[in-house]
């Protein structure tokens, strides 16, 4: 039996957000527990939708001996500091060099981390373990398909595996094979053909989802080409909003023949190539997307709209109420918000108690310029601990700690605003039955998510609409102020090129 490594370290690094990432935000208890070390990393996510479990059940089912070393995983943000990142990777490299003598190693990564003294940071913990594992130990590391896969994460790794689905629901999958190419690896005694390409031009996180076109006949493609290649062929959408010359879509291809993975690599990427235009995906204002929605929605037959510039997913969070005021100003029936994060408000709510009306002024807690709370009076109508585990496709198993948790209902209009007191996206309908809320009785529902709410809302949802409605997680990356992107990269599909207005 082989002796094998387990850790990883994931974050989704937004450059424009405002929060960092500090230690406390790998070691709060808002979602995934986190970090987890020793026999608490091979048992605390059991049954739960993650990369590393995945990589665990594969190995353990060959009844191979697993060393655990760190695994921590923070809510997107702005940069991790350099702090957090040395405590939590110094950790794992200390207790790498003391497992003794290793057959291979398995890390849980996501691709996107941005740190203050960083830009590639999953390319310099590849680094970092390869030289204290040697050039002869493989190392296969998972990724998020939003990562910003660069040249120095594919030297330093034997193999990476990405997800597949936008929303996320085969990360336990993806793990699975991750492991699978590790131990094939160690059955064979041989390593894997490399091949890479990027891209040059990003895409809006919206226009990613894999259960729309384009992005769904890429993977169809991908998986069939793969099946008749048998190469390991990954497709990596990229993160758009992390400021690093490498940022954007790349191609992988791993096999036993250098000659088919170049080919693979290169059939694939032609297809990519050429999907460009359909990229290309519209947003609605909160007044035309909500008044539209006025018109079909209805009990039994939500339409869900999507607040994605205020996505805790993607470095926001969760606390602007640009969409609330278009609500509470043009007074859909039976449409609720969530979740919109504000502990001061949950703890008034709960302080208040089930039944009470009272002004609360919402939102707009993290300072942001032109942002501001929303005053009106409401009534407390369900309250909740935050403690929840959800049930969707995506986060199904995951157990949740958000705090104190409030239903409020605007007296005048009668739309609901869901409260949380730790940001958490609104991607899972047991996030609003934790307060009473049946998502399938509501006309409208407003999630402040991009894309993994699609996995649990869309097949309830009659029709599913993005919003461009204020806040800090920008969709367009032309209204970023870029700084360290490549030049002539072009900044959404068929776009400017970055710098704006060069040759």
């Amino acid at each position: 039996m082989k002796r094998i490594a387990l850790g990883g370290m994931r974050h989704e690094t937004n450059t424009f957000a405002p929060s960092k990432a500090d230690y406390a935000a790998f070691s709060s208890a808002g979602a995934e527990p986190s970090p987890l070390e020793g026999q608490a990393l091979l048992h605390t996510l059991q049954g739960a939708n993650i990369a590393l479990q995945g990589a665990i059940d594969t190995l353990r089912a060959q009844g191979h001996t697993l060393l655990p070393l760190v695994w921590a995983s923070a809510t997107p943000s702005a940069h991790v500091t350099e702090d957090a990142f040395e405590r939590i990777v110094g950790r794992l490299l200390q207790l790498l060099a003391e497992a003794g003598p290793l057959d291979g190693v398995y890390l849980d990564l996501h691709g996107a981390m941005v740190t203050e003294h960083l830009d590639d940071g999953e390319g310099e913990i590849l680094r970092r373990v390869r030289a204290c594992i040697g050039p002869d130990v493989p190392l296969v590391a998972s990724l998020d398909s939003h990562a910003n896969v660069t040249r120095q994460m594919v030297e330093h790794a034997d193999a990476l595996c990405i997800f597949r689905t936008y929303p996320h629901v085969d990360m336990a999958a993806t793990g699975a094979r991750a492991a699978g190419l590790l131990l094939h690896m160690l059955n064979s005694g041989r390593r894997l053909h490399k091949a890479y390409r990027s891209f040059d031009y990003l895409v809006p996180l919206t226009a990613q989802c894999t259960l729309i076109e384009p992005a769904q006949g890429l993977y169809q493609q991908l998986r069939q080409l793969q099946a008749q290649s048998g190469v390991s062929l990954d497709f990596a959408t990229g993160f758009p909003l992390a400021d690093l010359a490498e940022c954007g879509m790349s191609l992988v291809a791993y096999g036993d023949d250098a000659q088919a993975s170049h080919a693979a690599l290169q059939t694939m990427g032609e297809a990519i190539a050429n999907a460009e235009r359909a990229f290309d995906s519209p947003l609605l204002s909160p007044d035309e997307a909500i008044t539209r929605a006025m018109a079909i929605g209805r009990p039994g037959a939500p339409v869900v709209l999507a607040d994605t510039q205020d996505n805790p997913g993607i470095g926001g969070n969760g606390d602007t109420t640009g969409m609330l005021e278009a609500l509470l100003r043009l007074r859909p029936p039976n449409a609720v918000l969530g979740l919109l994060t504000d502990p001061a408000s949950a703890a008034q709510a709960h302080a208040l108690g089930l039944g009470a009306r009272a002004e609360f002024s919402l939102g707009a807690i993290s300072g942001l310029p032109g942002h501001h709370p929303v005053k009106a009076r409401f009534e407390v109508e369900q309250l909740g601990d935050g403690q929840l585990t959800c049930s969707g496709p995506m986060f199904g198993g995951l157990a949740l700690k958000l705090g104190p948790m409030a239903c409020l209902r605007d007296i005048d209009s009668g739309v609901r605003v869901v409260l949380s007191s730790r940001k958490f996206q609104g991607a899972d309908q047991a996030l609003f039955r934790h307060v009473g809320i049946e998502p399938i009785e509501q006309a409208l529902l407003v999630l402040k998510s991009s894309v993994h709410f699609r996995a649990d809302f869309q097949p309830l949802a009659q029709a599913v609409w993005v919003v461009k409605a204020p806040g800090p997680a920008t969709e367009d990356p032309t209204e970023l102020p870029w700084r360290k992107l490549r030049h002539g990269v072009r900044l959404r599909p068929l776009g400017p090129t970055h710098p704006i207005g060069s040759a």
